[in-house]
């Protein structure tokens, strides 16, 4: 490449290989297409777009244009080629930086989840991604009837919405594990909500739970991580709330932290359902929708099928086996419990 070629940012020896095709009607050799190819790469690496590439190269062509009328086709058939793999070649390093980028948003997204990398390193390359680690964030995490990938449609359509409505700014939408996962600060509760109403319609109804603000790179850690649990609590306790607040469920961690307490609560007051006809499982529902209908016998019979009759007949069943009654406000609490934890230990399926 000559000194005023490079200068103009046009391929050394261009305006020669027309000269060439205009008086021989030869096409570009593969090692000349290859150069073409090194060269749109390195012009691309340069900062220059393509639609400057290609106006240089337009440029040189005209100014360089052979009078001779029968070497046009020639010319032309050498000009498509030559900027055709310009154009290959700018492609190539396009992609190649937009994998390189995509690989360093990859690892830094799982470093940030798991907690690895030096914390002040983490946060410097937070900045790059609009997060700031110093400030309290909160993780929003969507899971529904399927797994899904960046670069699917779903969060494809999810993020849409979401960076639509509130911009790109402090926002970090990405995929963890086949789940939908969205970062933000943790005073922007708004912005988490919504990317929760908006998973739910693009997943078909899929469920999801926000973390609790936490401060700093741990922070997003342990949001992750509450959010994490709170999906796994919706599943063995059966919700069906599209939406789930970990700080709204707190007592739960709390009645599970130890778990040979409230097996041996489960077996206590429980155990004795097991005598009853069919096992323990029908009247360990009935009591589960009795305390989630507030204790509303009408409502409980109607979401069981049963007669109003029929459910007290059940409960006073529950009472003579397990010396607890459901209907005093004394024995529920204890009752209510046991059930609650007979839910999180999958009890009567899975043994104590």
């Amino acid at each position: 490449m000559s000194n005023s070629e490079a200068t103009d940012g046009c391929f050394g020896g261009y305006t020669e290989l027309l000269a060439t095709a205009a008086t021989t009607g030869r096409r570009l050799t593969r090692s000349e297409l290859n150069a073409l190819r090194a060269f749109g790469e390195q012009a691309a690496g340069g900062g220059a777009t393509l639609r400057q590439v290609v106006a240089i190269h337009l440029e040189a062509a005209r100014s360089a244009w052979p009078g001779a009328p029968a070497s046009t086709d020639s010319v032309l058939a050498v000009m498509a080629q030559a900027i055709d793999a310009l154009a290959e070649g700018y492609d190539r390093a396009q992609h190649f930086a937009v994998r390189q980028q995509e690989a360093a948003r990859r690892e830094f997204i799982d470093d940030l989840l798991y907690g690895r990398s030096n914390l002040g390193r983490l946060a410097e390359r937070a900045e790059r991604f609009g997060l700031r680690l110093s400030h309290a964030h909160a993780v929003a995490v969507a899971q529904g009837p399927d797994p899904y990938a960046e670069g699917d449609e779903v969060p494809r359509r999810v993020e849409r919405a979401v960076t639509g409505r509130f911009g790109e700014r402090q926002i970090l939408l990405t995929t963890k594990e086949g789940r939908l996962i969205c970062i933000a600060p943790g005073d922007q509760r708004d912005v988490l909500t919504y990317f929760a109403k908006q998973a739910h319609a693009a997943t078909d109804g899929g469920r999801t739970a926000i973390g609790r603000a936490h401060r700093g790179a741990g922070g997003v850690v342990h949001s992750y991580e509450e959010a994490l649990n709170t999906l796994d609590l919706a599943v063995r306790l059966g919700m069906d709330t599209p939406v789930l607040n970990t700080a709204d469920l707190l007592v739960y961690p709390v009645l599970t932290r130890d778990r040979q307490a409230m097996a041996d609560l489960v077996r206590t007051t429980l155990g004795p359902l097991l005598q009853t006809r069919g096992g323990a499982q029908t009247t360990l529902d009935t009591l589960t929708t009795y305390f989630d209908t507030g204790c509303n016998a009408t409502e409980t019979a109607r979401r069981l099928s049963l007669s109003v009759r029929a459910l007290t007949y059940r409960l006073e069943r529950i009472h003579q086996l397990t010396h607890a009654n459901p209907t005093d406000p004394h024995h529920r609490y204890a009752l209510q419990t046991a059930v609650i934890g007979a839910r999180l230990l999958n009890w009567p399926e899975q043994s104590l």
